[in-house]
Formats: C-alpha cells, sequence, structure tokens
C-alpha cells in the first residue's frame, strides 16, 4: 500500500495507548498513514517490535534515550492543556513522565536489531534541559556524551541510520555526529527528531547529511513556525511524537499517528504550497533514510 503520510516517530506501543493501541494503528492505516514506532529504552525496544511485526506500514526503532540514564518522574508542561501548568495533577497521562536508569546494552540491541522492521537505531541523544535531583550537570553532560557515541558507533555497526533526540544540546550533537561520521561511520545518517532549533543549527545538521523532522508544535510553536517556514522541504520529515505534542486543534488530548497531518497543513500553509506537495516530498524523504518497503 501507498501512504500518503510517514508519521516518522511515535510511539503508539507505549503505555498511554494501552487500552485502545490497536484501534489507533488501524485508524491511521485507514487514513493513509505509515507509522515508525520508537523504542527509548531496553523493554519499549523489544515492545515496540512486537506491535510492528503485527502491521503492515508500522516499523519500529531501537534505542535508549538519553533520560533514561537516570531515574526520574515528572510532569513535561508541553504535554498539558493550557492553563493548568499551576495546577498539576496527580495521575498517570501523557503529562506524567517516568523513567528508569539503565545503560546500552550492546548484545541485547544486537539481537533487537537483527528483526526486519528494526529500521533505525535511537531515540538516543542530548537533553541537557531536565537535570535529575541530586545530579550534577556537568557529569550529567558526560554521561550523555559517552552513551551517545555508544549508540551511534553500534548504528554504524548495525548499519542503520539514527533518530536523534536533542534539547538544548544542538552544538554539542552536532560535534557527536560530527566526529562519528569523521571516523568513517553512519553512512545512512539520520534524523534530528521532534526539530525545535533555528534555521542556522538546521543548516549545520543539513551539512552533516542529517533530515530534521517537525512535529504539532509547529501548529502552536512561533519559533517553530518561523524556522520551518525557512528550511528546505527536502530536509524536512514530519511525526507526532504520540502520545506527547499533540497539534492543534487537539491540543489537550491524547496525540496519535492520525493527526500527522495536521503537521503537514501547518508546514504547507507556512510555506505557501500544497499539502499534497509535504507529503509527497516528506514520505520520499522518509522512505529514503529509512529504506521503508
Amino acid at each position: 500500500m501507498d501512504y500518503r503520510f510517514i508519521d516518522t516517530h511515535c510511539h503508539v506501543h507505549f503505555q498511554a495507548f494501552q487500552e485502545d493501541m490497536d484501534a489507533v494503528v488501524k485508524r491511521a492505516l485507514e487514513a493513509g498513514v505509515g507509522m515508525i514506532t520508537v523504542g527509548t529504552q531496553s523493554t519499549t525496544s523489544k515492545n515496540g517490535i512486537a506491535l510492528a511485526e503485527k502491521y503492515d506500514g508500522v516499523w519500529c526503532t531501537i534505542g535508549l534515550h538519553p533520560n533514561h540514564l537516570h531515574a526520574q518522574d515528572f510532569f513535561d508542561e508541553n504535554e498539558l492543556p493550557p492553563g493548568i501548568v499551576d495546577d498539576l495533577k496527580e495521575g498517570d497521562g501523557p503529562a506524567h513522565i517516568r523513567t528508569r536508569a539503565e545503560r546500552f546494552d550492546w548484545d541485547y540491541y544486537r539481537e533487537l536489531a537483527k528483526h526486519p522492521k528494526v529500521v533505525a537505531i535511537g531515540e538516543l541523544g542530548l537533553d541537557y534541559y531536565r537535570v535529575p535531583p541530586g545530579v550534577d550537570l556537568e557529569a550529567l553532560k558526560k554521561d550523555q556524551q559517552d552513551q551517545a557515541r555508544e549508540q551511534l558507533r553500534f548504528a554504524t555497526e548495525v548499519d542503520k541510520p539514527v533518530v536523534i533526540h536533542c534539547r538544548d544540546a544542538h552544538t554539542d550533537q552536532a560535534e557527536l555526529l560530527r566526529e562519528e561520521i569523521d571516523r568513517g561511520g553512519l553512512k545512512r545518517r539520520g534524523v534530528i527528531h521532534c526539530f525545535t532549533g533555528t534555521v542556522a543549527e538546521a543548516a549545520v545538521y543539513h551539512e552533516l547529511g542529517f533530515y530534521v523532522s517537525l512535529t504539532g508544535i509547529v501548529t502552536f510553536g512561533k519559533n517553530v513556525m518561523a524556522a520551518a517556514k525557512e528550511i528546505p522541504l527536502e530536509q524536512i520529515m514530519i511525526e507526532t511524537d504520540s502520545p506527547y505534542l499533540t497539534p492543534a486543534p487537539h491540543r489537550g488530548k491524547r496525540n496519535e499517528p492520525k493527526y500527522v497531518e495536521h503537521v503537514a497543513q501547518k508546514i504547507a500553509e507556512l510555506k505557501g504550497i500544497t499539502v499534497d506537495e509535504v507529503a509527497r516530498v516528506t514520505t520520499e524523504n522518509a522512505k529514503k533514510l529509512f529504506k521503508l518497503s
């Protein structure tokens, strides 16, 4: 089947979809949306494979997110409906995020990487935005950089592209990518997921051969709108990051892959082109990078 859109980064196998996972996947596929469901640590990487096995049009990635290097329990204000940031409620929803501490296990992930539905390594990278209590920032940076290097080298070994998570760390992240490329690695390059940086930062990644992927933030974040208007469409992919970062007009609700159409619509509006053009180019970009069949 041909897919009009590819949601290049979602977490449709996460706990937020426990009650209706299959219905959400089918809803997206019926709307012409293929999807890549993304692992963030050992169990979600394995579980992503299990879901991808069930459906044509669903692929997966495996990797260790930088926030999983230390145990954390927090609310992400970007996931909350407007107006309730100062009135947080206890409970499990997309805004309430818990992580446990892990280290990248080459042997474990090497076995997972053999599966034909695994199309990339990640999400991996650097996140200097949220520092766990009792953790020194400089120590956190070194820890994240060391673990990112491990996974970049692993991606080189298994010959897969990488999905990069980067928050408040673009300079260091670009240096790590360049370091691995200079040693002959990352032949298939990768994508900076949920890109919220500047046009200049996107240009650095473009020079390195990397795509950037835009989320629902482009429908409500002025800085991302400004960048999206200027970044070449040939460098852009689209994603939901669901259940997080729900685009307008569904803000305050759980996100899902079908809503990637709203990301495409906003990009088209900003660039003054048709949604069909955004769909065609971003889908071709995804097929090329991830070798989707």
